[in-house]
Order: structure tokens, then sequence, then C-alpha cells
């Protein structure tokens, strides 16, 4: 059997308008929108200027963090983002995992599909920032919001990649199973569980290192957390104490990352 032979020379790829002079209207099109789009941005250069020495103020903060001023306020509301995003994360899987299922065309009856594909779409269309001011105003401040916040947008994630993992499985190894006379659940468990476990648990920790940075910007609106410390220290205007605030945000995400990446490759 001769080997397949491999091109020798570059060849550029399809163009979607091949005609050169369409190509060029095009591209100019573009430009003059670009221009036209940036005319009408109205931007106010003298609070601009004035804003210069409140940015100079907060970056001497940040290059000088105290962290000791107001500690326990900060120290409360890393405890509460880190509870936040534990327990959302935990119970965000645990929903998605059926939800997810439910979602994959080829394991799920048509109407179970169509159900759990519109929750996942749900849950995809609202930003995170819009949920948590809707829970907070039915709630009230607090780290309860933040908590159903992020478990809701981690079921859109984690069920929409799980969904489609599962649609994207070997079928002959789940065929293979539902010849020996299996029942559905042992097909879940025996065919697809196997292929689709190291995936759910990649995205978990990174949806893990999400959750945390998101209630950082929740808190901003009031559902709790190291956000709305940081949100009280802008405000008062306390930018050494903001700045340590977020050169701690910082370190637990790098924490966060470089401990997720060797959880990964371990599990795998």
């Amino acid at each position: 059997m001769s080997a397949p032979a491999y091109p020798t020379r570059w060849r550029r790829p399809p163009q979607i308008i091949k005609n050169r002079g369409w190509r060029l209207v095009l591209q100019l099109g573009i430009v003059i929108y670009l221009i036209l789009a940036i005319g009408t941005i109205e931007v106010n250069w003298a609070r601009v200027y004035e804003g210069l020495e409140r940015g100079e103020r907060f970056i001497m903060g940040f290059l000088q963090p105290d962290f000791t001023s107001r500690w326990r306020d900060i120290s409360q509301g890393l405890i509460e983002s880190l509870t936040m995003t534990l327990t959302s994360t935990v119970v965000g899987v645990a929903i998605s995992v059926p939800i997810g299922i439910g979602a994959a065309r080829n394991l799920a009856p048509r109407w179970i599909y169509y159900i759990c594909r519109s929750i996942i779409a749900v849950s995809r269309a609202l930003q995170e920032i819009i949920i948590a001011i809707f829970l907070v105003a039915m709630f009230g401040f607090g780290p309860f919001a933040g908590f159903l916040t992020l478990s809701f947008a981690t079921i859109g994630f984690i069920a929409k990649l799980l969904a489609d993992d599962i649609e994207e499985i070997n079928e002959g190894q789940a065929e293979a199973v539902r010849a020996t006379g299996a029942s559905w659940w042992q097909v879940v468990n025996y065919a697809v569980q196997p292929q689709v476990m190291p995936r759910l648990i990649g995205l978990s920790l990174y949806r893990l290192d999400i959750n945390f940075r998101e209630s950082a910007v929740i808190g901003i609106v009031g559902a709790g957390g190291i956000g709305a410390t940081l949100n009280t220290a802008i405000d008062r205007y306390e930018y050494d104490s903001a700045g340590a605030i977020l050169l701690i945000i910082i370190v637990i995400v790098m924490i966060a990352e470089y401990g997720s990446s060797y959880l990964r490759k371990f599990l795998q």
C-alpha cells in the first residue's frame, strides 16, 4: 500500500468573496463604519483629566497595599466568597449532570431533550451580574443571592459542555453494552460515564476558578463576598485596602489555576 501523497506547495485557502474589487469595497466599508462609530462616542475630556488624579491614587494604593486596617472585613468577605464558590460549584455540578444527560440527543427522548436544552439556553442567556441583581432584589443583600447566582450560572456552563461531550462519545462502546441487554441506566454507567468523567472533572475545576472570580464581580451589586468589600473600599477612597483585596484575589486565582492544572493532569 503506497503512502499518502502530501502537498509540497502552499495553497491559499478558498475565499468567501472571490472578486478583488468587492473585497476592497467591503474592507473600505468596514473602515468607514468604524470611523463613524468612533465619532459617535461622546468623551468628556475634562472629566477624563480629573480622573487621572484618582487613577494615580488608586495605582499608588495598589503598589502600597494595606492588609491590616480593614483585615476583619477583608477576611469576612474572603470567607464568604470561598464558601459561595465551593457550595455553588458542588450544587451546580450536581444539578448539571442530569440536565446534561437529558440534553444529549443520543441518550434522552426528544421531549426531555428540548426541556433540558431550554434550561441550558436560559442559564447561558443571562449574565451573572443580571441574575445577581434580580436575586438581590428578591432575597436581599448577602451571600445567599450570590450562591444562587453562581449555582444557576454553573448549570448552564457544565450542562452544555457535558451534553456536547456525551453526543460525541464513541458509539461503538455504547452499542456493545446495549448488545448485552443492558438497561438505559447501565449504558450510562458503563459506556458513557467512563468516557466523559475526565472531562467533567476538568470542567468542574475550571468552573470553580470561574465562580471565585465571578463572586468578586457580583458582590459589587450586593451579592456578598469579597466583591462587596472591594466596592466598599473603593467608595470610601481607601485605595490601599482595595489594592490589598485585588492582590488577594490575584493570588487565590493563581493558586486555583495551578492547582486545577495539576489535578487535571493527575486525574487524566
